[in-house]
């Protein structure tokens, strides 16, 4: 039955949560208000449309939705594939496929599909999450540097024509390249010391978000420049010659629906479906998120449907394709948003903001905003992650490069395809490869065989509890071993020790050693010491690769139960 979890978390609701959601929401709004502005630029469309994105669908998203504390709009992993069809198909086509993702989205919920994601390595996640922070990044080296491309006459590219432009990687790159002699010293300037100054702002203060100080601060020196100094940029409102840019209003627009012949819908069905995936997979992956961090649990099929609803609604007041924003979503826990009351207060501050400052919003510096997004796009690389993928196997290596390669250069809905395709073959493969390891069962830090060795009789101290992983610890079983984790790590525990027994674990991938990650910090909260016990060889030499091992601590590490057993005796005493 489809219960959003607005109606659960207002049972006992109270003045206190109201004030500690108002506040959440009212920073939350105000973080969301040049990320919205600066990712409707970055997908191709007028700034306008972030905003009523932000509202509508972020809205939508907190009433409708399954977690508690998301916050969903417009984000940077849709400004790839919005630019894409808003080149080929126009606004229009954009709000058809919008809507039938939004469809798509709903069905999957109302089917209980939202386990499904879980089945997309973490890999395929990191390398297209990767492409996608590089795509933004180049896709603002011309507002940076404050380039004037001329398509005054078609410009001849790799065999292509374009009159704006293009989407694509190498395409734009060489635009920029043909544009080099129209660099604006006083945009790059500006820019880069904005972005100097959102860098070491976010060193120093956690609570304000330097984007927004930022874009105060540049429109202001922007407006007092150009009147007292006679120094233009670009800006949102105005090209940097006067003539017209974008307009934005100071009201949302009458909804509108969308073209849906029959020819439409065949055309942008794949489309859709690409929307639709993409908004499943960092939807879900912001709730996991959010979870971790409030200790709280999301319903993955409502959140579906939510996601669904927004994005059936987004379009039709001029919108773009949302999801659930992972930046967002924590600022929203940081400042103690508890319930979807505050995304509904971040929606509702957005609107206030629209309706009264709107106009001003014409005067932000494209520069500015420039410096926003590859800001953005630096966080959203996830360099941490991929040092720790480049640590690890090979086949982890290469699904991740070929989907992070594919997203930059061709597409990201081939990227994923390929990406999965390739993380089965690899699997599959090392089950095979692995097969006589699993009869052997050799383990290796001593270098003993333990097949006869009897494990079944624990004398089990108390303050320790054994969780036994049976099986490979992978992609496709991550999901299992976190609902175990929640369990293991839920309030009111009475143990210190928890050991993970691997004896019948032959096969770890970097979804596992992220799921080990993130158990780690669970217990770490509780004051819960991990210790391993019955490590095969593969699953060990991942653990060391990517530095696993050092954060759970050798000593933690066994190759039989009596040794974990003896170390859980000592934490314990």
């Amino acid at each position: 039955m489809f219960k959003p979890q607005l109606i659960s978390s207002l049972k006992g609701y109270n003045g206190k949560t109201f004030v500690s959601d108002l506040i959440a929401g009212l920073i939350v709004g105000i973080v969301a208000l040049p990320l919205a502005i600066a990712f409707a630029i970055a997908s191709g469309v007028n700034p306008a449309a972030g905003l009523f994105t932000a509202i509508i669908a972020g809205f939508c998203i907190s009433a409708f939705g399954g977690s508690a504390v998301q916050i969903g709009g417009p984000t940077g992993a849709f400004a790839v594939i919005v630019y894409g069809v808003v080149a080929q198909f126009g606004l229009s086509g954009l709000a058809t496929a919008t809507v039938m993702a939004g469809i798509l989205l709903i069905l999957l919920g109302a089917f209980k599909m939202g386990g499904l994601v879980k089945f997309i390595p973490y890999t395929i996640v990191t390398g297209f999450t990767a492409g996608i922070a590089v795509t933004i990044a180049t896709g603002q080296i011309g507002d940076f540097f404050g380039l004037v491309p001329d398509f005054s006459t078609p410009m001849q590219i790799l065999g292509e024509e374009y009159s704006k432009m293009p989407g694509d990687f190498l395409p734009k790159i060489i635009v920029y390249i043909k544009s080099a002699g129209t660099v604006n010293v006083y945009s790059f300037v500006m820019a880069a010391i904005c972005l100097a100054f959102i860098f070491i702002w976010s060193k120093f203060i956690k609570k304000i978000p330097g984007s927004f100080i930022v874009l105060i601060l540049a429109t202001v020196a922007s407006i007092l420049l150009d009147k007292f100094c006679g120094l233009k940029t670009d800006t949102i409102g105005f090209f940097a010659d006067g003539r017209e840019h974008f307009v934005i209003p100071n009201t949302l627009p009458a909804p509108q629906l969308p073209d849906f012949s029959l020819t439409t819908i065949r055309t942008l069905f794949p489309t859709a479906v690409s929307i639709a995936v993409l908004a499943a997979i960092e939807s879900l992956l912001s709730a996991v998120v959010a979870d971790g961090m409030t200790g709280g649990k999301h319903d993955s099929n409502t959140e579906l449907i939510g996601q669904g609803i927004a994005n059936i609604a987004s379009p039709l007041f001029g919108g773009i394709p949302a999801t659930g924003a992972i930046a967002r979503t924590a600022t929203n826990i940081k400042n103690g948003g508890k319930t979807p009351v505050a995304g509904i207060i971040h929606a509702l501050t957005l609107l206030l903001i629209l309706l009264f400052f709107g106009k001003y919003a014409s005067y932000i510096p494209m520069a500015a905003l420039a410096a926003v997004l590859i800001n953005v796009a630096w966080n959203m690389a996830g360099f941490p992650a991929i040092r720790a993928l480049l640590h690890g196997q090979k086949s982890d290596i290469t699904v991740f490069a070929v989907t992070f390669l594919i997203t930059v250069f061709v597409d990201l809905t081939v990227a994923i395809e390929f990406g999965l395709g390739l993380a089965a073959f690899f699997f599959i493969k090392k089950m095979i490869d692995l097969s006589e390891v699993q009869n052997k069962r050799e383990a290796l830090i001593s270098g003993i065989h333990a097949a006869d060795m009897p494990e079944e009789k624990l004398d089990l101290p108390d303050g320790a509890m054994v969780y036994e992983i049976d099986g490979p610890l992978f992609f496709g079983t991550v999901r299992k071993f976190e609902i175990a984790m929640e369990r293991a790590g839920m309030a009111g525990v009475s143990y210190k020790v928890l050991i993970l027994r691997m004896r019948n674990t032959i096969y770890l991938d970097a979804g596992g050693i992220k799921a080990l990650e993130q158990a780690k910090a669970l217990c770490d909260k509780k004051g819960i010491t991990i210790v391993i016990s019955g490590i095969h060889t593969q699953p060990y030499v991942l653990l060391e690769k990517s530095g696993m091992a050092e954060k759970l601590g050798k000593e933690n590490i066994h190759d039989h139960i009596n040794g974990a057993l003896e170390r859980a005796r000592e934490l314990l005493s």
